[in-house]
């Protein structure tokens, strides 16, 4: 049984008996005024990480979600986009998207705001997702694309920068890991389906999403995931996995390559009231600016003594230099 065939029989079995701990289900729900999640759906919370970003959810945005899961995204995309089909779910297990319906009928009992028909579910592929393109603004998937060897992966980012609109948000929370793994670990099917042996380090993931053409990369959020011990998996050493949040824009590619955030940011101290690089770079007194990685390297190649530059925090919140 390949390894997709057998992440479609461990969602399957998910599906028909809810299992709390096969993912990192201890992430905060959110609290939103009048949303109330099922705890069913909570149960059901196969992810590593959260999608759900207020800021990207403005002016009732056209969501896609892959890999349904219990549903709980899904109702918080659509608590920002309160219209039929605003959300749309694909799923490869027929099983989940059957949950995730079920899910939702008990979702409608808590929320009056909520009603079924604002998600659309639909079975599909991520490597072929049946949604048109250029028509959707936020894409997201939790804890899914990690499981896919390069082949696939490719093939689908591919599909969520082609069915996105221009500036469209790319938005993925998965495991990554910078320490190798040996052959045993890394083609362990069953691990790969549970996202713990597929895991790419932060570097090769971001390369990924520039290589399909995504021009902004912003690193939301780096946090402790899971240890693989030698006790419990066939490694000699402990392997630590962090689970990342980010947010792949389809912003046009610059000339001279990707603007990615991984948290830097620069400070001006000198003795005029900011500074003005004259390449759209204005940073005032004593005000921390978030940079990408491309302009803090332009910054310091200047070698000023009154500006200083950051070091990565793996955490960006927006309001950056580009």
């Amino acid at each position: 049984m390949s390894y997709l065939e057998t992440t479609k029989q461990v969602y399957k079995d998910a599906a028909l008996t809810p299992d709390v701990g096969l993912c990192c289900t201890t992430n905060p729900i959110w609290e939103l005024p009048g949303l109330k999640i099922p705890k069913i759906m909570q149960e059901m919370n196969y992810g590593c990480g959260t999608t759900v970003h207020a800021r990207d959810l403005t002016n009732n945005p056209r969501t896609l979600y892959v890999g349904v899961g219990g549903g709980m995204e899904l109702l918080q995309f659509a608590y920002f986009s309160r219209q039929k089909s605003g959300v749309v779910g694909v799923d490869v297990v027929e099983e989940m998207l059957d949950a995730s319906r079920k899910n939702f009928e008990k979702a409608e009992e808590l929320n009056s705001w909520f009603k079924s028909e604002f998600v659309d579910l639909k079975y599909g592929d991520a490597t072929n997702l049946p949604v048109e393109d250029n028509s959707i603004d936020v894409a997201a998937q939790n804890c899914l694309f990690n499981i896919f060897k390069t082949e696939e992966l490719t093939k689908a980012l591919k599909e969520m920068y082609r069915v996105l609109k221009p500036h469209g948000r790319l938005v993925m929370s998965d495991p990554t890991c910078e320490q190798e793994m040996n052959d045993e670990l890394r083609n362990d099917e069953r691990l790969r389906a549970l996202c713990l042996s597929g895991s790419l380090s932060i570097a090769d993931y971001v390369k990924a999403l520039t290589d399909v053409g995504f021009g902004t990369i912003e690193i939301r959020a780096r946090k402790p995931y899971r240890i693989l011990d030698p006790k419990n998996y066939p490694t000699d050493e402990l392997i630590y996995i962090e689970s990342i949040e980010v947010a792949a824009i389809k912003d046009p590619m610059p000339e001279d390559g990707p603007c990615i955030f991984t948290g830097k940011a620069a400070i001006y101290f000198g003795n005029e009231d900011y500074f003005d690089d004259k390449k759209g770079h204005v940073l005032l007194k004593n005000q921390p600016l978030a940079i990408c990685d491309k302009t803090a390297g332009a910054l310091a190649d200047l070698k000023r003594d009154d500006i200083f530059i950051s070091e990565s925090t793996y955490h960006y919140d927006g309001g950056g230099c580009c």
